[in-house]
C-alpha cells in the first residue's frame, strides 16, 4: 500500500504522537500541530500563513505532553494533503536520545528500534 506520501518505501516506522510544533526561517515563525514522527523526520499539519518552499531548511521545536522538547534541524520534503513533511538533516545528542527513548516506549519493541538505528547509518 502507498500513499501520497511516499510511505511505500518508508524504512523507519512512524507513529502518531500529541505535541506543539514551532518552525523558524530566518524570516518567519509558525506555530502548528505534530502528526507523527520517526527517527527520520516529522509530519505537522500546515500553519495557515505558510510560506515555505520544498527544499528548504528550517529550526523545528517540538513540545510533547510532560514539557519534553526535541530540537532540530530539518528541510522540508514533502508538501500534500495539508500537511508537511520534515527529514531531519542535525539533531543534538540530548534531543536524539529523548527522541530514541520516546520511539522505544512507542514501538514497544527493542529489536525493532534497534534495526532502525542501524538503517540510520545505511
Amino acid at each position: 500500500m502507498s500513499d501520497s506520501l511516499g510511505n511505500e518505501r518508508r524504512r523507519f516506522r512512524r507513529f502518531p504522537i500529541e505535541g506543539s510544533v514551532r518552525l523558524y526561517s530566518g524570516q518567519a515563525m509558525w506555530s502548528t500541530s505534530l502528526v507523527d514522527m520517526s527517527l527520520r523526520g516529522v509530519l505537522v499539519e500546515r500553519p495557515q500563513d505558510w510560506t515555505g518552499e520544498l527544499g528548504s531548511r528550517y529550526r523545528l521545536d517540538l513540545r510533547l505532553e510532560g514539557g519534553v522538547m526535541i530540537a532540530m534541524g530539518v528541510e522540508l520534503s514533502r508538501l500534500a494533503n495539508g500537511h508537511l513533511g520534515f527529514a531531519c538533516l542535525k539533531i543534538d545528542l540530548d534531543s536524539f536520545a529523548r527522541l530514541k527513548r520516546l520511539i522505544e516506549l512507542n514501538l514497544g519493541n527493542t529489536e525493532i528500534l534497534n534495526r532502525e538505528l542501524s538503517a540510520l547509518g545505511a
